[in-house]
């Protein structure tokens, strides 16, 4: 909408360095503009060579048509309107104009008011963005430059730590060879650093400035795209072309780390990186609720309509039998009128007064209901983070209710489940446990902060962060235990990590994974340090003696080996193979003599496993010098040859690695946030299904799953999706479908039953079918054959019927794709949490999207809904606000439905016994203040205030959250009673005081059966009516409960006293004719016997039902209700389940954060700087010397699940 100018189609794209002028000669959009489109949004771009982005929703001009046009798509809004035209008609109008416009102005400017506030926020995130601050090569000089000022073809100096303002191609570094090493966490959410290498034609340029500023290459290469680890192009240059990868290529949204300086050429800019190209849409979004009374308004009006045909029908009847002969009793001179022509005004004379079951201040009071929850989320203590002093914040105010309805939870992985901090935890040694502290009894006890730590103060080489409890292992090392010299030695030599010295003298780690950090950082504590390397040695100092080991040959890891090993020649010429990698793969490689160490290693390994731990077995061989001189010869003919070069290498590394010797295995915490396994077991207990979606690697991803408990040893199954043709994983989905139903099951029939859509629609009742708890791993290659037309449907069945799917390796894209494929096909509530930029797609995709402010930046919190710090706090925004929001908006709408169908629908009774003449039944000043002042406050209390349970117990009790889900508490069921209990309730403010009036005389012998007692009495009746309804309805009673609802009931007869005074008619005889009549009936006992019965036959048999109701068929919710009314004093201690070891089947815990080609990068020397490194600024990634590394690493996670109290339970 609102866009009339589109992007061409670009092919590919022609980048000319250093010329702007050229570059600009590139029009991929009329005018030089271009328009994009973001959901309901548009923006105007500048040509691809700009580097602004734009998140904000409007600008100055298009605020005002576009945002009254999203206004009016809400049915409520263009209703109001329409009514007010048919006001603004004096022939049929009986209500003054302002009654309607006020209240509709009021909602319209307090909704864009909010809407431009939001939008404000975007704009200055936007312009803190664009005017970061860049070093552009300009006229042949480096200047500072706003980003929003690059453009496509400049050159752009980084340094260490700063972001990149643009997809660039590397030209240059500091590092030899051209190299660079960048943090790609905002990207896929991986931690760990890689490699981009420039050209060595360009690698030549280093930083000469004039050199760099006559550079002109052109480069072609790909149209702007989402695909993240594709990049295709080539650049020409001297005559020369040069094949251009994604090795070449850093993205925008990485951070350069561990490098002084680099140069690069932008190549895309803005909109057209692909880190913006990954970001997605943002939608409008709306709750259920909003759509469901959306549909509620157009059958009332529907309703309302019928009504009015009835009563017109009526008029033109009555007008045609009686109208004439009435006009001669009244001496009226008018002539005949047309029957159906006064039906006709009179329809529409009903509809502008029936038209209050539906009045404009339910908006007004549901929009300050939401912004209550709101500020409450704000105002949570107990989702403060005082760590980071960091509150919990609803960045809107729309979406509060739909926090309890929520069905599937899509959260990211690094950053959110995990802190990004590896530690090294335990390791079995020679069939010997270290790291656990064992008590008096020689039984496993928890390390708790009153254990003593190691004293590792004799080392002063050692790392001040790494903390080991168990001193037997240190013990170990001074006895000389060969083994654990051994498993130590390993350590610090087989690894590629790369070291240097600061400015401070400090040993300064750059790790390639954080494993291998954590693991050369262990053995650097204990005593084996690792000092240097060059292509050709490796240094260590063995407590404290210098060792230098030739390096003969390195075996660097992939992910089909999944090991990696050294081979070194001591200085007393002995050739050693370390090797260390899953246990799955290195058991199968070990000489058969180890057969005892191998059982007592792997129930070690499967105890470690069991606690999440990540794992890796460590084993070596003793090589003879003639068998390895014959083996590396070839090594190399086949690293010569150029036929299957890859297997023949791969055939050598499995012929030498036979025959090791187990050593032991290392056991590495990926430190989980706190509380994520108790909230993630909270949450599943509350029906709510969680998938995580994350860019690493599969094995780590599996571990996590373990770690938190999402994956259980106990699962019947975990089905792995790997296949790399949609066929492939087409057949691994059948399979795991026939797995899950059972052989005994006829799968054709029933496959060919699940290829129809309609089934997706019966997937709840076959959920129950299956028995059992499954879990999916499927990574991100076979995702996205699985995302197409013909599979998906398969992928998103099997995917429901599990308790856990982990989707891995996925592309932002992908994230948002599997949020949209379960919102389109499953109709449910979803939540996407995360905290980097590789998260925004994704949190803008699901109808909530939740942004942890970590350790990736504020993208995330910028695009999302609700921020806060930790993930545990997940558990408190739906168990608690979620669902009081959807409990308190429920119970807001069915009262205010009724009490306006009971206020309205008088009006249709009255209009039998007056001839259809659309005459009010109530005071007009009655019928323009029922709405605003005498029902709004109370109301409005119940719905910010009211509580059934009390927060704990909604947290100890998540069944509790299940209404929500179901939709329970407000839907069409729940509408329709409620419009039948105001139907009824109408009746009887009618009907009795119409009998009690019939030929009723006051005490007095006077006559009172006048139509101004008549319209005081039900008044009256109507405000004491719904005042003790909702007094009914309120579980959680205030001090401003109290005040509102007995408040309110005085000022109604404050006003009508007033109203009705001598004084005010004196002044406007007009406005107010009821003179006198308020004191006159409200001193006759029969008024008031009259509105006691009234009250009592329409109160009782709501109190009766809902006695016997609570009474025989109680819910849950009444019974904790009933709990708590008995335990109004001190609480018990609650009772917490005892931490226990889960033992588990035989299951690897292998995860390895490492990327394959740092062998070949460590042996050629590419990354060996040739000389003294420069000072650094202290703020590398892997330092682990660093005081903010200190404080991470100091952070304690507690893994408690918190058990349901059992005298709770017992009392229930």
């Amino acid at each position: 909408m609102f866009c009339s100018k589109k992007k061409s189609l670009e092919v590919e794209r022609i980048v000319k360095a250093n010329d702007r002028e050229h570059n600009e000669k590139f029009q991929y959009a009329p005018e030089g503009l271009l328009w994009v489109s973001l959901g309901d949004r548009c923006h105007q771009m500048d040509t691809f060579e700009d580097n602004r982005i734009h998140t904000s929703k409007y600008n100055i001009l298009t605020f005002l048509p576009i945002n009254l046009f999203e206004q009016f798509q809400r049915v409520a809004n263009a209703y109001f309107l329409f009514l007010l035209i048919l006001q603004l008609i004096p022939e049929i109008s009986s209500l003054t104009w302002f009654t309607t416009i006020v209240p509709l102005v009021l909602v319209i400017t307090m909704t864009a008011v909010k809407d431009a506030t939001d939008d404000y926020f975007r704009h200055r995130s936007d312009n803190q963005v664009n005017n970061r601050q860049s070093e552009v090569l300009i006229d042949s000089k480096l200047q500072n430059e706003k980003w929003m000022n690059v453009k496509v073809g400049d050159i752009i100096k980084l340094e260490n730590n700063q972001f990149v303002a643009a997809d660039l191609l590397l030209l240059s570094s500091s590092e030899p060879h051209g190299l660079c090493y960048i943090e790609t966490a905002e990207l896929d959410g991986e931690t760990n650093l890689k490699v981009r290498h420039a050209l060595s034609v360009t690698s030549e340029l280093g930083a000469d400035i004039s050199r760099l500023a006559k550079f002109d290459g052109i480069v072609v290469c790909e149209a702007p795209n989402n695909k993240l680890d594709k990049f295709t192009g080539t650049l020409s240059w001297k005559g020369g072309k040069h094949s251009l990868n994604n090795e070449k290529i850093i993205l925008r949204g990485c951070v350069l780390r561990n490098t002084s300086w680099c140069f690069g050429m932008v190549v895309f800019a803005g909109p057209d990186t692909k880190l913006m190209q990954n970001s997605g849409k943002t939608n409008f979004k709306r709750t259920s609720i909003d759509r469901l009374m959306n549909t509620l308004v157009i059958w009332i009006f529907g309703f309302l309509v019928c009504l009015g045909i009835i009563l017109a029908i009526g008029n033109s009847i009555w007008e045609n039998q009686i109208g004439g002969q009435f006009r001669t009793f009244l001496f009226l001179n008018e002539g005949e009128k047309n029957s159906v022509f006064s039906g006709f005004l009179t329809f529409w004379s009903y509809i502008i007064i029936l038209n209050t079951v539906v009045p404009i201040s339910l908006y007004v009071s549901v929009e300050v209901i939401r912004l209550g929850h709101s500020y409450f989320i704000n105002w949570d203590r107990k989702m403060y983070y005082s760590g980071k002093a960091t509150p919990a914040e609803a960045r809107t105010t729309t979406l509060n209710e739909e926090l309890g309805q929520i069905e599937y939870i899509f959260s990211d992985k690094t950053g959110t489940l995990t802190q990004n901090i590896m530690t090294f935890n335990k390791c079995s040694i020679n069939g010997r446990i270290y790291g656990e502290v064992p008590d008096d009894l020689g039984q496993k006890t928890d390390i708790t902060k009153k254990k003593e730590p190691v004293d590792f103060s004799v080392n002063p080489q050692a790392d001040r962060t790494f903390q080991f409890f168990d001193h037997r292992l240190m013990e170990s090392i001074k006895l000389g235990d060969p083994k654990v010299h051994e498993f130590l030695r390993l350590l610090a030599l087989c690894h590629t990590v790369m070291s240097e010295e600061n400015s401070a003298g400090q040993l300064i780690y750059q790790v390639q994974s954080p494993d291998e950090g954590a693991l050369v950082t262990a053995a650097r504590k204990l005593g084996f340090i690792f000092k240097s390397r060059t292509p050709e040695t490796i240094t260590i100092e063995e407590l404290g003696t210098l060792v230098t080991y030739q390096l003969l040959a390195f075996l660097d890891f992939n992910n089909i080996r999944k090991r990696m090993s050294v081979i070194v020649r001591n200085p007393e010429g002995q050739i050693k193979l370390y090797s260390k990698g899953a246990d799955t793969i290195l058991f199968e490689k070990l000489h058969p003599s180890n057969e005892d160490l191998l059982a007592l290693t792997s129930d070690h390994l499967n105890e470690f496993a069991g606690e999440g731990l990540r794992t890796l077995a460590i084993a070596y061989r003793d090589l003879d010098d003639k068998y390895f001189k014959e083996w590396q010869k070839m090594l190399e003919d086949a690293n010569a040859a150029t036929d299957e070069r890859d297997e023949r290498v791969a055939g050598l590394y499995e012929e030498i690695e036979r025959d090791l010797m187990l050593l032991g295995a290392t056991a590495v915490e990926d430190k989980l946030q706190d509380g994520v396994i108790e909230t993630i077991t909270s949450l599943s207990l509350a029906n709510i299904k969680i998938w995580v979606l994350t860019g690493d690697k599969q094995e780590t991803a599996i571990n996590i799953g373990y770690a938190c408990h999402m994956l259980t040893d106990d699962m019947n199954d975990v089905f792995i999706i790997t296949g790399n043709t949609a066929v492939e994983v087409r057949e691994q989905l059948r399979k795991a479908k026939e797995n899950l139903y059972g052989q005994n099951r006829s799968f054709s029939n029933g496959h060919a039953v699940f290829e129809k859509k309609q089934q997706l629609e019966l997937d709840s009742v076959v959920e129950e079918t299956v028995t059992g708890d499954y879990a999916l791993i499927i990574n991100g290659h076979s995702l996205a054959h699985a995302l197409e037309s013909d599979v998906k449907d398969d992928l998103l069945e099997l995917a429901c019927l599990c308790k856990a799917v982990v989707c891995c390796r996925v592309t932002p894209l992908q994230k948002a794709q599997v949020v949209e494929l379960v919102k389109k096909h499953r109709n449910a509530v979803t939540l996407a949490i995360g905290d980097g930029a590789n998260d925004v797609s994704m949190i803008k995709s699901a109808h909530i999207g939740v942004g942890i402010s970590g350790q990736e930046g504020l993208q995330a919190v910028l695009a999302s809904d609700y921020s806060f710090a930790q993930f545990r706090y997940l558990q408190r925004l739906l168990l608690v606000h979620g669902r009081w929001s959807y409990f308190r908006m429920c119970k807001f709408l069915c009262y205010f439905f009724y009490k306006n169908f009971a206020f309205t629908l008088v009006h249709f009774w009255y209009g039998f016994f007056c001839g259809f003449s659309a005459q009010t039944v109530y005071d007009q000043w009655f019928i323009t203040l029922f709405n605003i002042v005498y029902t709004s406050l109370p109301v409005l209390a119940m719905g910010i205030f009211d509580q059934d349970v009390s927060d704990q117990n909604s947290v100890d009790y998540p069944q509790l959250y299940e209404p929500g889900q179901l939709n329970l508490l407000f839907n069409k069921r729940i509408f329709f009673i409620c419009m039948a209990h105001g139907i009824y309730t109408s009746l009887a403010l009618f009907f009795i005081p119409y009998g009690a009036f019939y030929d009723l005389a006051g005490g007095d012998g006077q006559h009172i059966a006048d139509y101004q007692s008549f319209a005081v009495t039900m008044a009256t009746s109507l405000v004491i009516v719904v005042s003790v309804q909702i007094a009914l309805d309120t579980s959680y009673w205030t001090v401003i409960n109290h005040v509102f609802i007995w408040g309110s009931l005085a000022t109604y007869f404050s006003i009508l006293f007033a109203m009705h005074s001598n004084g005010i008619f004196s002044i406007f005889p007009n406005q107010f004719p009821f003179v006198g009549n308020a004191r006159h009936s409200m001193t006759q006992k029969c008024i008031w016997l009259v509105i006691l019965l009234t009250t009592v036959a329409t109160v009782m048999p709501v109190v009766a039902f809902r006695f016997l109701k609570v009474d025989v068929f109680p819910t849950l919710n009444d019974q904790i209700r009933r709990w708590q009314k008995a335990q109004k004093k001190a609480r018990p201690l609650r009772s917490r389940r005892p931490h226990t070891r889960r033992s588990s089947s035989r299951r690897s815990g292998y995860a390895f954060a490492h990327q394959e080609g740092y062998g070949e990068l460590i042996t050629s020397g590419k990354n060996m700087r040739a000389k003294n490194p420069p000072p650094t600024s202290g703020l590398e990634k892997p330092l682990y010397n660093s005081t903010s590394w200190i404080e991470n690493l100091c952070k304690k996670t507690t893994d408690t699940v918190s058990s349901f109290s059992q005298e709770k339970t017992v009392k229930l």
